[in-house]
């Protein structure tokens, strides 16, 4: 699985690729690594982060190997739950759980 490393003060985190791999079972990030891959996804991508924004549950319905919780709390922009999961988020990575929140949609 190819990752990259993101300097943040206190911790790197490993951040899985952004995009799903549909098509090699088996390969698809879960749990922590899962819920980082959609939240590096979004902050690089304007398109993803659009889906997101009209329909959560349609743009993370790729990332099958999310639970129905990291989804809800991914699609309703759930930063202290999503962040008791995978640590304190940098900025760029909290960009979706922002946008999110500032749509008032929940």
């Amino acid at each position: 699985m190819a990752t990259r490393t993101t300097a943040m003060p206190e911790m790197a985190a490993e951040v899985p690729e952004a995009e799903p791999r549909a098509g090699r079972p088996g390969r698809e990030p879960k749990g922590k690594e899962a819920v980082l891959a959609v939240l590096a996804r979004a902050a690089e991508d304007e398109k993803f982060l659009a889906q997101l924004a009209d329909n959560p549950a349609g743009a993370l319905e790729e990332y099958y190997t999310l639970t129905p919780e990291e989804k809800a709390a991914l699609a309703s922009g759930d930063i202290k739950k999503i962040e008791g999961w995978v640590g304190k988020l940098d900025k760029r990575l909290a960009t979706w759980l922002w946008c999110r929140l500032s749509q008032e949609k929940w």
